[in-house]
């Protein structure tokens, strides 16, 4: 409502600069607007719990709701032919509803600022399944803090104690409502599971009715987004259709064309900071400011990455001495001794990557997507790994803005399949912005 006052001012401001007797009408309007847009977002369900703080569905709802005011404020204006001044309508709508997304998105980041601290805002949660998964739930759950759930116990297929991650099990799948009462969960979590079929789901689903708890179920899909699932009732069942990933085609198109322009443009407005950081790499230590190595790109084909050097001439020589603290096939030392301090201050801040924008210009990569991996990797890969090689890597991804080199080598292999499955332009688009914080930050660079 606060965003629709102040969308309502800044009109009246804007298009009649001060309050006379026409503008009286406009002022009454303005205050009239807050409540019925919150009337409207209340109607579209935009004040909904499980929107709050994850996926783009909270802000969709939002625009929508902008569009239909703006549409029916249109229409009627044309019906009835009212004198309405349409520099305020011009401001006051699409303002308010900028105001609006642009609030809801500080407000997210607040709230996974706080989730991420344990301070509070937790859905306490309630696991039921097998042991394996409600491990692997639980552990996707700590890794990603942000999204809010927070397992505090979990439910067998049998009788059983112990725990599981540090998650107690307090009993079977017939004592899921009271194990709810007792830990005073709001959520239960159940996993794909064959002694949870239809009937027992839906008995289950009952006793949590009385309760309010709410009832989610994870699919064996895990790594596959809302975008391209749909249910479609058949034969009185609701069957869950995936659709396969856009790994070629018109959209792949728009993909490179987006890149090429994006990296052309970009390549310009850096030029001037390219030049700055080629000559301080060449004061900084002996050898040129471009590092080439080969990388491993799309479809296995090879290609010649470039970077600012980072290392002293002889890294590759020197690396036989040094010990791998990485875990998988990624070769990772925190504190690399052949790394320069121009290298150290580069890397934090992702600068040594800009010249990757003409990998980008040429073909060769993305400007989002999977981690380049060396040739010497990808022959240690195994068949589930290689799904990397079917799109081009990309400058940045969900490994950049999720740990870069904090991240463990399975993790970093899940994050670029979750990509991989379920790729569009607006989650590039959110990888991208989302870059901007993770470099700033510098965490996980070294």
């Amino acid at each position: 409502m606060t965003c629709a006052l102040l969308a309502g001012v800044a009109a009246v401001l804007l298009r009649f600069g001060e309050v006379t007797p026409y503008v009286a009408p406009y002022v009454v309007l303005s205050g009239v607007l807050p409540p019925v847009w919150a009337a409207m977002i209340c109607l579209n369900r935009g004040y909904e719990p499980r929107l709050i703080g994850v996926g783009s569905e909270e802000f969709r709802r939002i625009a929508q709701c902008g569009f239909i005011l703006i549409a029916a404020v249109a229409i009627t204006a044309y019906v009835t032919k009212a004198d309405l001044a349409r520099g305020y309508v011009v401001v006051a709508l699409p303002l308010m509803t900028v105001l609006t997304l642009l609030a809801r998105y500080g407000l997210r980041r607040r709230l996974h600022g706080r989730r991420r601290r344990g301070e509070d805002c937790m859905r306490r949660v309630v696991a039921v399944g097998h042991r394996a998964g409600i491990a692997e739930l639980t552990m996707r759950f700590r890794r990603e803090r942000y999204h809010g759930m927070e397992i505090v116990a979990a439910c067998l297929p049998a009788e059983s104690s112990g725990e599981i991650e540090e998650v107690p099990v307090l009993g079977d799948f017939t004592d899921v409502p009271l194990v709810v009462q007792q830990m005073g969960a709001d959520t239960v979590a159940v996993l794909a599971c064959p002694e949870l079929d239809g009937t027992a789901l839906r008995r289950l689903a009952w006793r949590l009715e009385r309760t309010r708890t709410d009832l989610v179920v994870a699919p064996a899909l895990m790594e596959v987004a809302g975008p391209r699932t749909t249910i479609r009732p058949v034969a009185g069942l609701p069957l869950l259709h995936v659709e396969h990933p856009d790994l070629a085609g018109a959209r792949q198109l728009i993909k490179t064309a987006f890149d090429r322009i994006v990296a052309g443009v970009a390549l310009v407005l850096l030029a001037p900071l390219m030049l700055v950081v080629a000559i301080a790499v060449r004061a900084s230590s002996p050898g040129p400011a471009l590092f080439r190595q080969t990388r491993v790109g799309k479809d296995g084909v090879e290609f010649t990455i470039l970077k600012f050097r980072t290392m002293r001439n002889d890294a590759e020589a020197r690396r036989v001495e040094l010990v791998n603290e990485g875990h998988g096939l990624l070769f990772k030392i925190r504190q690399d001794p052949r790394v320069t301090r121009m290298g150290v201050w580069l890397r934090r801040h992702s600068l040594d990557e800009l010249p990757q924008l003409i990998n980008v210009l040429r073909g060769h990569m993305s400007l989002v997507g999977p981690r380049p991996p060396l040739p010497e990797e990808v022959a240690r890969y195994r068949d589930d790994v290689r799904r990397r090689l079917v799109v081009r890597p990309g400058m940045t991804g969900l490994w950049q803005v999720n740990g870069r080199s904090d991240l463990s080598w399975e993790e970093s292999v899940r994050l670029d399949l979750r990509y991989i499955e379920n790729w569009s332009l607006m989650l590039d688009l959110q990888i991208l912005w989302k870059t901007w914080s993770a470099v700033a930050g510098g965490a996980g660079a070294y």
